[in-house]
């Protein structure tokens, strides 16, 4: 088999390690919830749940060190060039020590204006400091985690991705459980248990990459410095639009009345349970374009993108299928408050169209992404957005919680109709 000719049962092969590590990160707060809801009082789990938040927000900004790192590999791989593969893992992971040691610099303001914007009580404030200080001390090696993860992905070794992820998941429940339940350490033990997982966890990875762990002579080569710096750049500025097109959901619903508030949570963590399993056949997606991209084959850059979109679409029609004709039973197994509940069935039908209509600016973002086409992702991010502002201002005015989402489903097409419109320029450089 050609490398061209990436089979179905491959790109299975290579997704279902991302999607079991992607339902292993999301655990790691199910479980620092669980632990502190087991030994600590209502406001130690308030002060857990704020700043675990704020962490996310955070560590998500950063994302695009993993995305340009997964392209960067996944295209140097391709084109055969072992030492810029090794050199790219250690130009990320400078980067992402250095972004860590920022955090850790400037945390003791970003804390304060962190928790001003909550405005929550004392008591609660108080106890979220103590989470920070105990997992700041982790930021740089999460970072550098990224690194990991993206270089991993961008060579095709999910495996040892999942692999990394369990001794994360495992480490940081033994250490939530010594910490709060043995040593009554409170949120600061949560935070602190975290934070030394994730420096295990980056030990972990680089032990499994120790190979490219080796000096290069073209690290600190100017072009591919610069060409780093750039892709970055460009998909933190579309992270960014895409983390406000949520925000601003949320704050959308907020304006409707707590009632569609508290059911349109609900329904996005349905949109976020598929999300796992989706997102994954993009991560294919972009490991393989960036490797036709480096190689400059164009037959098997179209073909990885016919068989990840032709599994994706038909995980997003079971999806959509799954939410529309039994999450109304979930919801009303589990949803106890009626009034949120009420809210969540009369929109579950929007929330069952997301994954099947996502599925286009999802494989597109993949593509985007592996082949590092920065400006196109970083000026798609910022159309898609204002299109979506537009359309949820006009529509909440008639129609209220429809309306807000009309514009969120609405979004997605925007997304991909925004990436579409630089397929021809992509498609002109293989010619």
């Amino acid at each position: 088999m050609t490398p061209s000719q990436l089979t179905h049962s491959r790109a299975l092969a290579l997704a279902w390690p991302i999607m079991l590590a992607q339902v292993a990160t999301a655990t790691t707060g199910i479980v620092d919830t669980a632990v502190m809801g087991r030994f600590g009082s209502a406001v130690d789990l308030a002060a857990v749940g704020l700043a675990a938040v704020v962490f996310s927000f955070i560590y998500w900004g950063f994302g695009f060190l993993r995305m340009a790192t997964t392209g960067l590999t996944a295209q140097a791989d391709g084109a055969n060039d072992a030492e810029e593969t090794k050199a790219i893992l250690l130009r990320a992971l400078l980067l992402g020590g250095g972004l860590g040691a920022l955090i850790l610099l400037s945390f003791p303001l970003l804390s304060r204006f962190a928790l001003g914007l909550f405005h929550a009580e004392s008591a609660v404030e108080a106890g979220a400091a103590e989470y920070f200080w105990g997992r700041i001390w982790g930021a740089p090696a999460a970072l550098m985690g990224y690194a990991v993860t993206g270089w991993l992905i961008g060579t095709g070794r999910t495996r040892a991705l999942l692999a990394v992820q369990i001794v994360m998941n495992a480490l940081n429940g033994g250490l939530d459980y010594l910490f709060v339940a043995a040593f009554d350490m409170g949120p600061a033990g949560i935070g602190a248990g975290t934070a030394i997982a994730e420096w295990v966890a980056l030990g972990f990875g680089l032990l499994l990459v120790r190979g490219a762990l080796r000096p290069v002579a073209n690290l600190f080569d100017r072009a591919k410095l610069v060409a780093l710096f750039s892709a970055n750049r460009d998909i933190m500025i579309r992270t960014l639009a895409l983390l406000f097109i949520f925000a601003w959901f949320v704050g959308s619903g907020a304006r409707q009345g707590t009632a569609n508030l508290a059911g349109n949570q609900v329904l996005l963590q349905f949109i976020a349970v598929s999300a796992f399993v989706l997102d994954a056949f993009a991560f294919v997606a972009e490991k393989e374009a960036g490797a036709a991209f480096g190689a400059r084959d164009r037959a098997r850059l179209l073909r990885a993108m016919r068989v990840t979109s032709e599994i994706s679409i038909a995980c997003g029609l079971a999806f959509s299928l799954l939410f529309w004709l039994g999450g109304g039973v979930i919801i009303s197994r589990f949803i106890l408050d009626p009034v949120a509940r009420d809210a969540a069935l009369a929109y579950l039908p929007w929330c069952a169209a997301v994954p099947l209509i996502g599925v286009a600016a999802w494989q597109l973002d993949g593509l985007f992404l592996g082949t590092t086409q920065g400006a196109a992702v970083r000026n798609a991010g910022l159309m898609a957005m204002a299109a979506y502002l537009v359309t949820d201002i006009l529509l909440t005015q008639h129609w209220g919680n429809t309306g807000v989402w009309a514009a969120f489903v609405l979004g997605y097409v925007y997304r991909a109709g925004s990436l579409a419109i630089y397929w021809p320029r992509l498609m002109r450089w293989f010619a």
